[in-house]
């Protein structure tokens, strides 16, 4: 504290001259100027030490002292139980699974004696004594007799999702589903047809190209009976052309009579709550209309159906039309195409198909290797050459005619006049400029309008008074309404029926009554677009082709109108081809397309000797019968011979 006072005085005190400033410790920024005088400034001094008592707490010799630690030994040897330890178990991945309950059936009533359908068995042989059967051989024995097998439906080889597997695994035996169960069927299917019913039964992708007048529509609706009646199916689409609506109607009533089916008809609201109708298992629907209703639902929202049927399914052979998008939009577990004609003009439109079964992938083209492979697998094709030898024979013959001169003058001057515009056409010729000429030169080949001269007409006449005068019938396809119409009135005398589709669809079904039991009715005229499908007229002994189609198969279709099953006679088959004409070459063309035809399908002898186990274990599990007088019968298809 002496250094700090002693330099606070020498500061305050010393003597400047001149400019120098003087400043002490309470200025801070005046200067005051220093004249020669010396100032004398006072000076007090002033302690400024502090003082403190510290008191003595012992705290720093504490710091100072070392701790004292107390050492203990403790031993690192550790025992460890392995045997307790497990290892974790990995979490199985589950996931479940809803399958469709089967069908509740309701008790069936008693049967009254009275009753017309009974089981018929054969008699029991009297006992020769009144002794009682002593015990059996096997009995004595002691051998206990094999109990029959129990019969359950294998997955198909196609199946490869786990959850289609699994329903047919886990599905009880086909005896347990069945048990009390009887069908009626009103006539015994041929051998062929149960194999093709067992074959749609087991199959989810399927096409049924049987020739035309084989039955696809009765094995068909047998095959839809059958898995409903074995919960497979419980809601079933149906589709078909418009015009055989009343026909699928008829064929249900007869080989399903007690399954119920509604037809989606009426208004737009009217169809959509027909989709959405529960507790009815198979609904009809044409193609327009289906078409239309599929759009009105909004996306994802169309129901489910177990089952999708297409009938005349060549109306989706144009993968691109808004039809066969509609058909392979359709939600469904199961799909079957039936028709007669697989492949019409070109193979392409059979990979269309293969398409809606869903047997190859979108948008594929199969070449015609890959076409004969899947066709061993999914289509089913039979010709009655080859499964009905007992029908009566199909006669066909071509009458190659002579035009008349005045058709023949027609028909040079149209020929030479369209090749001349042809050519001056030139670049600007099209596919229609060719197909306008071909069928105008088809028409002057049935009738000349100027002089209404035809040698077509002149033959049908003198065939038509044999077939009338011995009581025939006959039916006469033409591509033209207006050629038809003009044979009207000229067939006159022989009772004819027009049916085409200027006739209104409720007086299509009369028509075909009246040629069926009117016994002046000897000829009906009808186009091949209305008439060529989905009629039953094997009454009929003699079919007339007045002009050609583009298509054999179309031509087959109309044949087998009359050559089909319940057919009495041979069937005469009379193609028109007048000499030196578009109709020779269009003739060629139509042999080639059969070519190609059996080249893809075969013969129609695809017979697989394997269905019929599967058919004879199917129909072994219903008590079949047929009606047979006041009665009914057992049937049901022949086990197989062994090998």
């Amino acid at each position: 504290m002496d250094d700090v006072t002693e330099r606070v005085d020498r500061l305050v005190t010393r003597s400047v001259t001149g400019d120098d400033v003087v400043r002490g410790p309470h200025f801070t920024s005046d200067v005051l100027p220093v004249t020669g005088d010396e100032i004398t400034v006072d000076c007090e001094s002033t302690n400024l030490s502090v003082s403190t008592d510290v008191y003595a707490a012992g705290l720093n010799s504490a710091l100072q002292r070392w701790s004292k630690a107390e050492p203990q030994s403790v031993s690192l040897h550790v025992v460890v139980n392995a045997s307790g330890w497990k290892p974790p178990k990995p979490k199985v991945l589950t996931f479940g699974l809803t399958f469709p309950e089967a069908v509740t059936f309701l008790p069936s009533a008693e049967k009254k004696p009275d009753e017309d359908l009974r089981p018929i068995v054969p008699p029991k042989p009297e006992p020769e004594s009144a002794i009682p059967a002593g015990p059996t051989e096997a009995e004595l024995l002691g051998v206990e007799m094999p109990k029959k097998p129990l019969t359950r439906i294998k997955p198909p080889k196609d199946s490869l999702s786990l959850e289609d597997r699994l329903f047919y695994l886990l599905q009880p035996p086909l005896q347990t589903w069945l048990a009390g169960q009887e069908l009626i069927i009103p006539f015994e299917p041929f051998p062929y047809q149960y194999e093709g019913i067992g074959w749609l039964f087991s199959r989810s992708s399927a096409l049924l190209a049987d020739e035309m007048g084989l039955g696809k529509t009765m094995q068909t609706i047998t095959a839809i009976r059958l898995l409903v009646r074995g919960g497979q199916a419980r809601r079933v689409l149906l589709v078909c052309p418009k015009p055989l609506l009343p026909n699928w109607q008829r064929e249900f009533r007869t080989w399903a009579e007690e399954l119920p089916f509604v037809v989606v008809e009426g208004d737009t609201d009217r169809r959509k709550l027909t989709y959405t109708m529960p507790g009815v298992p198979v609904l009809i629907a044409n193609y327009e209309s289906l078409v239309r209703d599929f759009a009105a639902f909004e996306e994802g929202t169309f129901p489910k159906f177990d089952l999708v049927v297409l009938d005349e399914a060549q109306r989706i052979k144009n993968r691109t039309s808004r039809t066969a998008e509609t058909m392979r939009a359709l939600p469904r577990r199961r799909s079957w195409a039936l028709t007669g004609t697989p492949i019409e003009n070109r193979p392409e439109e059979l990979g269309a198909l293969y398409e809606f079964i869903e047997v190859v992938p979108p948008n594929a083209t199969p070449d015609l290797k890959q076409l004969q492979t899947l066709a061993k697998e999914f289509i089913l094709r039979r010709t009655k050459d080859l499964v009905m030898k007992d029908m009566p024979p199909r006669l066909d013959r071509d009458e190659i005619l002579e035009l008349s001169p005045g058709q023949r003058y027609a028909y040079d001057q149209a020929e030479k006049e369209g090749i001349v515009h042809l050519n001056e056409l030139g670049d600007q010729i099209s596919v229609q400029h060719v197909f306008e000429l071909v069928l105008r030169l088809k028409q002057i080949t049935n009738w000349d309008p100027l002089t209404n001269e035809s040698t077509k007409l002149d033959r049908l006449d003198a065939d038509m008074e044999e077939i009338a005068a011995s009581g025939g019938k006959a039916i006469l396809f033409s591509q033209w309404t207006k050629t038809i119409d003009w044979l009207a009135s000229r067939m006159e005398p022989y009772g004819a029926l027009v049916y085409h589709g200027g006739v209104p669809t409720k007086q299509r079904e009369p028509i075909l009554d009246q040629f069926k039991h009117d016994p002046d009715k000897h000829i009906l005229l009808m186009s091949y677009g209305t008439g060529a499908v989905g009629l039953n007229l094997q009454f009929a002994g003699y079919v007339f082709l007045y002009d050609r189609w583009w298509n054999p198969a179309i031509e087959d279709q109309a044949i087998n109108r009359a050559h089909r099953i319940g057919c009495k006679s041979q069937v005469i088959v009379t193609r028109f081809i007048c000499k030196d004409t578009i109709e020779e070459r269009i003739d060629r063309v139509l042999r080639e397309k059969r070519e190609l035809f059996a080249t893809i399908l075969g013969e129609g002898d695809n017979l697989n000797r394997s269905l019929s186990l599967n058919a004879s274990e199917i129909f072994g599990l219903f008590e079949l019968k047929a009606r047979h007088g006041k009665g009914t019968r057992t049937i049901g298809p022949k086990p197989p011979e062994a090998a």
